[in-house]
């Protein structure tokens, strides 16, 4: 354990370090300026302070407060020395932060029964420390497996229900980073934005309930076939229903509300502005975007430019007009995440 003593009196320090070195035998610093000694605490863990109150530039009391004042030193016991027993004195000693007194002279043993007693005190705080630093990092990493696992299943789940519908895992990539950009950019907060892009993949799973002969059909729809088709955000939020986690919440939130419009004619409920929840808001840009680039079997795909201009295009009618501008000003990373690289494109 280490020691600090403070006395601006060089012989009482000397006498007092050799006091403490020989009855506690343990590392001993001694210090006679106090404004030093504070900057050695400050940069030094200790373990027990003993500090005299007589010193001219600074007393003992405003010592202990100063000490106080760094967190690291919360708990660390401090022995106040003085001739002095004075009531109010010790009054303003305990209100600064005084674990305990000595009296001029000191005496050997009561110092060391005193000062062992507190190193016990402070070797079982340290160990409680310890001990509580140690679950923490247990509960954290055990926490991150979970994170990591949930998230696993998600694109598990995700990815098979893209290939149902003919794809090959593509889309739901880019339609959750799309996602997450916009969201960044509205400045939601990071567990908000992370909730959207592990969710927003999961925005067609009602299509497992949507009849082989309609999802693979290669032409267009009938009306009848329409409304089948439509069905699947009723069915991918019956899906994730009651869910207990917030990602699972915001995962039916992304289904059901994905396909309303900003100007209340989009499906299934009609909604209109603000009362569609905003994770179905940034998903509705990033699926549309993505299905605009995308080659399906009734049409070509669009360049990054035209599909950026039909979004905009889109606002006040189809899109909500805040999430568009955030779509707008993470352009430049949408474009980046969209373009492959030449490296790519040359190992393909």
């Amino acid at each position: 354990m280490h020691i600090l003593v403070v006395d601006d009196n060089a012989i009482n320090l000397t006498v007092l370090k050799s006091i403490v070195s020989r009855v506690l035998q343990s590392c001993v610093s001694a210090l006679n300026d106090p404004e030093e000694a504070l900057a050695f605490a400050n940069r030094t863990v200790c373990d027990l302070v003993l500090v005299d109150y007589s010193m001219p530039r600074m007393n003992g009391v405003e010592f202990i407060k100063r000490f106080r004042d760094n967190p690291q030193n919360a708990h660390v016991p401090v022995v106040m020395i003085t001739v002095d027993c004075e009531r109010a004195l010790r009054i303003a000693a305990i209100e600064a932060g005084a674990t305990d007194f000595l009296t001029r002279p000191v005496d050997p043993d009561e110092l060391k029964v005193r000062a062992t007693n507190l190193l016990k005190l402070r070797q079982a705080q340290v160990e409680l420390a310890d001990r509580a630093n140690w679950l923490m990092r247990k509960v954290e990493q055990a926490t991150r497996n979970l994170l990591e696992r949930e998230e696993e299943m998600i694109w598990r789940l995700a990815r098979a229900i893209e290939y149902r519908d003919g794809g090959t895992g593509e889309h739901i990539n880019r339609v959750a980073t799309i996602s997450r950009i916009i969201a960044e950019e509205l400045g939601l907060d990071p567990e908000h934005c992370r909730d959207i892009y592990l969710a927003a993949p999961l925005h067609d799973v009602g299509k497992i309930g949507v009849p082989d002969a309609i999802l693979m059909k290669p032409g267009s729809l009938d009306p009848a076939e329409t409304a089948a088709m439509r069905e699947h955000v009723t069915f991918g939020a019956a899906i994730l229903a009651d869910g207990k986690s917030n990602l699972l919440r915001v995962a039916e939130c992304i289904a059901k509300s994905h396909h309303e419009r900003w100007d209340g004619t989009g499906y299934p409920d009609g909604l209109a502005g603000e009362a569609i929840p905003i994770e179905g808001r940034i998903a509705a840009i990033a699926d549309v975007f993505d299905a605009l680039c995308t080659v399906r079997p009734y049409k070509e795909a669009w360049s990054l430019e035209e599909a950026h201009d039909e979004i905009l295009a889109g606002t006040g009618q189809h899109f909500d007009p805040r999430c568009v501008v955030a779509f707008d000003k993470g352009w430049s990373r949408i474009v980046a995440y969209m373009t492959p690289s030449p490296e790519a494109s040359s190992a393909a």
